[in-house]
Order: C-alpha cells, then sequence, then structure tokens
C-alpha cells in the first residue's frame, strides 16, 4: 500500500511525499504526458531523467488501440517496454471516451463506441479498464469514470455521478482480483477515484464524499478546465477539497497553464498534468520566467539570446532563439524537440521551486510573484 507523508501546509498549500512501490513522488509535482508511452515532439525516457520529470503519464485508451496490453504485458509491462524506473500513471480511457468518440452509447454495464483510429467497435467499462490498466502494469490507475461537459444539465451530470459511484465499487472490486493473480505484474497497482460533479459545488461535494467512503490510495478531481472559466474551476476546486482525505494526494486532471498551477497548488493540490506545455512548444510557444513567448516572430530572427536567460536546461545552455527560429522556418523536427525539452524542464523545475518555497516558508511571496510574472506574453 502507499504512503502519502504531508511534511508541511501553509494555508492549504501542502508539500509531501508519495511513497510507491516504483520510487518516492515529491509533491507538487507535475506528470510528463507520454499519452502513448512517448512525449510528442521526440523527447525519450532518458530525457525525461534530465529534466528531473517524476511521474510519466500514458494512456489507456490509446495503448489499448496501439500496441495492445497484450503487447505491453509480453514485454514485461510499461516499465520495461519503454525503459523507465520511476513511477507511471495512466488514465483510465474515459475522458478519450467521451472526447474522441462522436458516436458512443452508456449504458450501466460500460460504453461502446468507434475507434478513432480505424472506426472499430470497442467496449470499455470498469472491469475492461481495470485488466488492460493491469496489463499495462502502470504504478497509478486510474478508475473508469464518465467525463461530462462541466456545464451540461445538472440532472443528467447527478445521474452521471451515481453511475460513476457504482462504476467505482466495480472498478476497486477488479483491482483486487487482479492483484491477487499471480501472472500480474504490479500487485500493488494503485487504484485512484475521480471526483465529478461538472461546476456543480454541491454535486462535487455530495460525489467527493461518497467516494471517499471506499478508502482509495489517492483521488483526482476530474472534469474540469473543459469549457467552465477559470474562475469557475478555482472555485470547485475550493469546494471539494475540504472533503477530500487529507491523508491522501489530490489530483486536479488536464490542468495546466503554470498560473492554474500555482492558483490549484494555493487550494490543496498535490498532482497535475497536462499535455498543454508540449504541444505548445511544437508550435513554438515557449514557457519563460518571464512569460511565454512565440520563437515563429520575425523579431527573434537575429536574436542571440536563449529561450530563457534563467533557465539551465540543456536547450538554453546551447542555442539562441534564431537558431530554433530557423529550424521551424526550415520544418525541422528538431525545432520540436528543443522546445518540447526546454518546456517540460521549465514545468518541473517550477514544481521543485513550488516546492522548495513551501519548505523555506516564502510561498505567498513566491506564488504571487511568480503568478504576476508568468501571466505575460513576451
Amino acid at each position: 500500500m502507499a504512503k502519502f507523508t504531508l511534511h508541511k501546509k501553509v494555508g492549504r498549500a501542502r508539500l509531501g511525499t508519495y511513497s510507491t512501490v516504483h520510487g518516492d513522488i515529491q509533491t507538487p509535482v507535475f506528470m510528463n504526458v507520454g499519452t502513448s508511452a512517448a512525449i510528442k515532439g521526440g523527447v525519450s525516457t532518458l530525457d525525461l531523467k534530465k529534466i528531473r520529470c517524476q511521474v510519466e503519464l500514458s494512456n489507456t485508451y490509446h495503448l489499448h488501440v496501439r500496441p495492445g496490453e497484450d503487447v505491453i504485458y509480453e514485454l514485461g509491462g510499461i516499465h520495461k517496454f519503454f525503459n523507465w524506473d520511476r513511477p507511471v500513471l495512466t488514465d483510465s480511457g474515459g475522458f478519450q471516451v467521451f472526447s474522441l468518440a462522436p458516436l458512443r452509447n452508456i449504458k450501466e454495464e460500460g460504453v461502446t463506441f468507434a475507434s478513432h483510429f480505424d472506426g472499430a467497435r470497442i467496449f470499455m467499462g470498469p472491469e475492461e479498464s481495470m485488466r488492460i490498466q493491469s496489463k499495462i502494469a502502470s504504478t497509478i490507475a486510474m478508475a473508469f469514470d464518465e467525463c461530462c461537459v462541466s456545464t451540461a444539465d445538472k440532472g443528467y451530470i447527478e445521474r452521471s455521478c451515481a453511475r460513476t459511484v457504482r462504476w467505482l465499487h466495480r472498478c476497486k472490486a477488479e483491482m483486487a482480483r487482479l492483484n491477487a493473480l499471480d501472472e500480474t505484474i504490479n500487485k500493488e497497482q494503485l487504484l485512484w477515484g475521480i471526483n465529478q460533479g461538472g461546476i456543480y459545488a454541491d454535486l462535487r461535494i455530495e460525489h467527493m464524499k461518497r467516494i471517499s467512503e471506499l478508502d482509495l490510495p489517492g483521488y483526482a478531481i476530474g472534469g474540469l478546465a473543459v469549457g467552465e472559466t477559470e474562475g469557475e474551476m478555482y472555485r470547485i476546486i475550493e469546494a471539494v477539497e475540504p472533503y477530500m482525505p487529507g491523508d491522501r494526494p489530490r489530483y486536479l486532471m488536464g490542468v495546466g497553464t503554470p498560473v492554474n498551477i500555482l492558483q490549484a497548488v494555493d487550494r490543496g493540490v498535490d498532482f497535475f498534468d497536462c499535455v498543454m506545455p508540449s504541444r505548445n512548444a511544437r508550435h513554438g510557444n515557449v514557457f519563460t520566467h518571464g512569460g511565454m513567448l512565440n520563437l515563429n516572430n520575425r523579431k527573434f530572427l537575429k536574436d542571440p539570446l536563449p529561450i530563457d536567460p534563467h533557465c539551465d536546461c540543456e536547450v538554453c545552455k546551447t542555442y539562441s532563439r534564431a537558431y530554433i527560429r530557423h529550424l521551424f522556418k526550415a520544418r525541422e523536427l528538431l525545432a520540436m524537440r528543443l522546445c518540447v525539452y526546454h518546456n517540460l524542464y521549465f514545468y518541473n523545475r517550477l514544481m521543485e521551486q513550488i516546492r522548495a518555497s513551501l519548505a523555506d516558508g516564502s510561498w505567498e511571496s513566491f506564488r504571487d510573484d511568480a503568478i504576476e510574472r508568468l501571466s505575460q506574453r513576451v
């Protein structure tokens, strides 16, 4: 059983350590997203160690479609598959089922939908998601849930929350069964539950109360950053946080910008993930200590400075803005790789700075200064 150790609180912000079978995770932490067991943009697991990534996140649905969980299982699980000896979190596939599949049939048993890859009909429910994730052998497996549009009809979201609770009970039972099998690679795989409820605080609170009764090793807030305003997102976090078990890690799924992370840490969140830093990087949008800049802009044509003069990543120590801009204009793949490397390093470094400020008592001043700086566009 994993253990979360809370070292210090500053207001609601928390400094902790989450101990797992694949190593300790210092929190707050940003998980680097490798959807198909790879970071888009040519960043390898060898690179992830250099940029001080603690946790890699992969997607159950995408790995089920390609190469298939049986392939990964036969090769010894995802850690051996892509040569990574640190924690891996797999999301359940629920978000992709509801975001990628325009035609789907939701029943109590689960969801039937068409693969976005080849149109093949796929059925996924709580048990199927747990079996796929067990064969992948990730450290943390997310429960299968329904991720509604956050602003959907309240009556529908209420019914969906009730179904998600029932599905969570089934996920827990199936995970316990799988972890007891001799042939299971990771017999200490951890199941985290997901809080839903859209933008309705009363539904969120009631749902959190119900899923916390299952005494799971971690809990996530899902279904945010999908259409509601940032203010609504922060309001929901503030409403739900008091009802989340204090001795378990809290994960805000799919969020977000550096400012989103700072604001959510201040509201008691420990884990984050988002495709944005790598996706933005592939288009030349990079993060710096003074805000975001777009390297495609003509003003960087002859700029000899690194992406961020305050950054000590290998890219910033080696290449200029002018050179990387040239790579984008010449459509060289190296441009994407360099920018993705930098952005992920920037995020991991930001989390280190957050943890340091919580440890040394400077959190409030660091938070205010960082929010002001990182809200800018250069």
